[in-house]
């Protein structure tokens, strides 16, 4: 509902959450998920392919300095997180920023923050499951195996599992997060333990002259960094899905802000820790992105079976990542569905109070991704990659945005703000979506894929109008039902 509905229906202000008009889209939802799925569906979010296999090609174009990429990209992403985390903490909801984007920017503002959302999970989708086929083609007995029926049997295993329960959903993204991380810190282990001994890494002692005889930290210059960055910003893309937990937990006011305040230190060690390590241990040109270079260093050090190992996880990394992303934009799809914004058939729900329209929706597009494996196998990752940026960089704008307003409304008088707040506001928000902006403007440095990437904004933005223009009538309806029921 928009914020000038809402201001005609109701004269007298609102100043806590509970007066807040209630999201449509959040009726029917349990709350089943307890505080340890959410903390580790934060730490599930910070931890998924970007990082596994994306790494492995940008350690390879950029160098060492791809730790400071994953350091700056990381700052920022805190400061959306902490930002949802405080809109999260006003009032909880499932529809989670495509919601508040309907508080303070209207019904427009939401439709595009959810259908810009839908762009990033379902392109993220496909580069999940051309992840998964990449991985499982590390096996010599699924080398025969068309990249494109690896893909659609993972899409298909995921989709039978989101559609059961949300409780399922939480308790396969928390062991997913727990092997993940525990791999991680084995990982960090192992890698220490070969700097501490010397122990020689295919052929080099590693240390830091693996560094230096190397071209050092710019072995490339410092240009390859900055094109690198819309990919950075993509590993850190589910970071947002703890905002959508959030209305599918009992608690959110103990749980969402332990989840948020402790992303800042996963990131320092999962990922600037681990491509430092990994800068250590082999030049940067030994990686690539055909293999995860956790991968790429095990399968080096002469154990039998460790690269195995390793690339078992990293399977599992992306079919998670895959989960996440069709349990968050089934919750997206039927938050617009409800508001007129998305298809009607998006507002539907299973017995189990699982939103299966708006998840078979996004399994249909990336079953698009499966035909991209069978025509383009060798660049559908980094096709996608860069298309889900533009997605998730207009979703953190939206969010800024969105707090910015926010801000304005609880100094007007007209809301409250939570003991839980974002520092700096509002020069952390501009300088955010200043930053947010730059990555953007710095793709066109690109001319293979970014600029490629950048031509198709005025492509989805004409995508964007037009189907406004299909489905004006319909929001509009549906905003009259909200305001007449509010008016009761």
């Amino acid at each position: 509902m928009s914020k000038d509905a809402v201001n005609t229906a109701v004269a007298a202000p609102r100043t806590d959450a509970a007066s807040m008009p209630a999201d449509a889209g959040d009726a029917g939802y349990s709350k089943d998920l307890k505080a340890r799925h959410v903390n580790m569906i934060a730490i599930g979010g910070a931890i998924g392919t970007g990082l596994f296999l994306g790494a492995g090609g940008r350690l390879h174009n950029a160098g060492p300095a791809l730790a400071i990429a994953y350091l700056v990209c990381g700052i920022f992403a805190f400061f959306v997180v902490r930002a949802l985390g405080e809109l999260v903490l006003y009032r909880p909801s499932s529809g989670s920023f495509v919601s508040y984007a309907r508080e303070f920017l209207g019904e427009k503002g939401a439709y595009v923050a959810g259908w810009m959302y839908f762009l990033n999970w379902s392109t993220t989708g496909i580069a999940d499951i051309t992840a998964i086929a990449l991985y499982t083609h590390y096996w010599s007995m699924f080398t025969d195996i068309p990249q494109w029926v690896l893909a659609l049997a993972a899409l298909a295993v995921v989709l039978a599992v989101n559609l059961i329960s949300v409780k399922i959903f939480g308790e396969m993204e928390f062991w997913f997060a727990i092997i993940k991380v525990a791999t991680l810190v084995a990982f960090m282990f192992v890698g220490i333990f070969l700097l501490a001994t010397q122990h020689e890494v295919g052929g080099q002692t590693p240390g830091l002259d693996v560094i230096t005889d190397n071209g050092g930290v710019f072995p490339h210059g410092l240009m390859p960094v900055v094109l690198v960055m819309q990919g950075v910003i993509f590993a850190y893309a589910a970071l947002e899905l703890v905002g959508v937990a959030a209305g599918e937990t009992a608690e959110p006011e103990k749980v969402v802000p332990r989840a948020v305040n402790s992303i800042m230190w996963r990131v320092g060690l999962f990922y600037v820790g681990s491509v430092v390590l990994l800068a250590l241990l082999l030049p940067g040109s030994v990686y690539s992105a055909d293999e995860s270079p956790f991968v790429t260093v095990l399968s080096k050090i002469g154990v039998e079976g460790a690269g195995d190992v390793m690339n078992l996880v990293v399977l599992t990394a992306a079919m998670s990542s895959l989960n996440s992303g069709l349990y968050s934009t089934g919750r997206i799809l039927r938050s617009m569905a409800m508001a007129g914004s998305a298809p009607k058939f998006t507002a539907r729900m299973n017995r189990s109070q699982v939103p299966y329209g708006g998840i078979l929706l996004t399994c249909a597009v990336c079953v698009l991704g499966v035909g991209l494996n069978y025509l383009m196998p060798s660049q559908a990752f980094e096709i996608v990659l860069n298309v889900a940026s533009l997605g998730i960089i207009s979703t953190w704008v939206i969010i800024m945005i969105c707090h910015l307003l926010f801000v304005r409304r609880a100094k007007a008088g007209l809301v409250t703000r939570p003991g839980f707040r974002l520092p700096g506001s509002p020069v952390t928000e501009i300088v955010t979506i200043a930053f947010l902006v730059a990555v953007l403007g710095l793709m066109w440095n690109d001319p293979e894929v970014g600029r490629k990437t950048l031509l198709l904004i005025p492509v989805i933005a004409l995508m964007l109008i037009g189907g406004w223009f299909a489905v004006r009538r319909r929001v509009a309806r549906a905003e009259d039902r909200e305001l007449a029921d509010l008016t009761k």
